[in-house]
């Protein structure tokens, strides 16, 4: 029971804090573009979890999306500092992120409300919305996985307050004994949801707690404005001056498909299709975010598709084409070769032979 009770506390800036302020401000619109996806290609042993993606990502294409006020959708309240890409790939057995976004540098240890956060959200059960992230009409004293069941959405939400630049959080060997979707040491929670007001870590719910569950994510952080690139630790914090100006990079990565049985993480098929939403929180002006006052990619889900290992294989057909003539020429050339050898060696075999005495 402590375990459990400090782990709500730990939550409680990132996840109640979300639940205590989610009030609309008035009837739900959404017009959504039908085009917009984002896809994750097939690229083994290119990404290293590292938060720094001015390497790995390079000739990833990247999906641009405004971002938009998650409760009131208005164009007029779109983040002014720019748009968030998204890049995803997988190598066959992992799924890997790549939020990117402008934004000048805050940090502030130990309030992740006057830090830069985001989050990731998907569709598992089949009437899940993303509008009122699962859409199940249950209060939070009657939702349970019985009552809510085919509105579950699965949640990867990171608040940096905590958070060393370039070092791995997430999934642990103390949390996940635990049988949790903790984080406790940067803030890198796995957790589930039927709506807003009933959102819980992986393994944890209002029906009790089951220890199977674990935190299947991991991932870093970093800052364009960073001039060391060897490392920081703890001591070095704030890490950057605040205020300068530059992007936010945070990286992630996930297994395609995890040991869950609850129906609290998503399970991603190669060569399928799932839905999606990413979010930002960022303290505009000074001013500490609030939990429903983040920002979204989209109004509405956003198809995620994982594309077949043979997407690469397609791409690479032309050079097989040339080295394929190469070698047909290579093999006329040398068929040639050995007729003429034949031809030699059969002439000379016809000239009468002289004794060496007769010389």
């Amino acid at each position: 029971m402590y375990r459990v009770l400090l782990l709500l506390f730990l939550l409680g800036p990132a996840l109640i804090g979300v639940v205590n302020s989610h009030h609309e401000s008035g009837e739900w619109s959404c017009e959504t573009e039908s085009e917009i996806r984002v896809q994750a290609e097939f690229r083994p042993g290119l990404v290293t979890l590292d938060g720094r993606a001015d390497d790995d990502w390079n000739d990833v294409e990247g999906f641009e999306f405004p971002l938009l006020p998650a409760l009131d959708p208005d164009a007029d309240h779109v983040y002014k500092a720019g748009k968030m890409t998204v890049k995803a790939l997988h190598d066959g057995n992992d799924v890997f992120f790549l939020l990117q976004v402008d934004g000048d540098y805050l940090y502030s240890k130990g309030n992740s409300n006057k830090c830069a956060s985001v989050a990731l959200m998907f569709q598992i059960g089949e009437d899940a919305t993303y509008h009122n992230m699962g859409g199940c009409k249950e209060g939070s004293q009657s939702c349970t996985s019985k009552t809510c069941k085919g509105h579950e959405v699965d949640i990867m939400h990171f608040s940096i307050g905590n958070a060393i630049p370039g070092r791995l959080y997430g999934g642990n060997a103390i949390d996940n004994r635990d049988g949790n979707g903790g984080d406790r040491f940067g803030h890198l929670v796995d957790v589930y949801g039927w709506n807003p007001h009933c959102r819980y870590l992986d393994g944890i719910g209002p029906s009790g707690n089951d220890t199977s569950a674990q935190n299947d994510w991991k991932g870093a952080w970093w800052h364009s404005s960073f001039t060391v690139h060897s490392g920081f630790v703890e001591e070095d914090n704030p890490y950057a001056s605040g205020g300068q100006k530059g992007t936010y990079y945070f990286e992630f990565s996930r297994p395609l498909r995890t040991t869950d049985r609850l129906q609290q993480d998503v399970q991603f098929t190669i060569g399928g299709s799932s839905m999606m939403s990413a979010a930002f929180w960022y303290p505009v002006d000074g001013n500490p975010w609030q939990g429903s006052g983040h920002y979204t990619i989209n109004c509405d889900w956003v198809p995620f598709d994982i594309s077949l290992g043979s997407s690469i294989l397609t791409k690479s057909a032309p050079k097989s084409s040339a080295t394929s003539a190469f070698a047909l020429l290579f093999s006329v050339v040398s068929l040639c070769l050995s007729v003429f050898m034949v031809y030699r060696v059969s002439k000379s075999k016809s000239e009468p032979y002289t004794p060496m005495e007769n010389l």
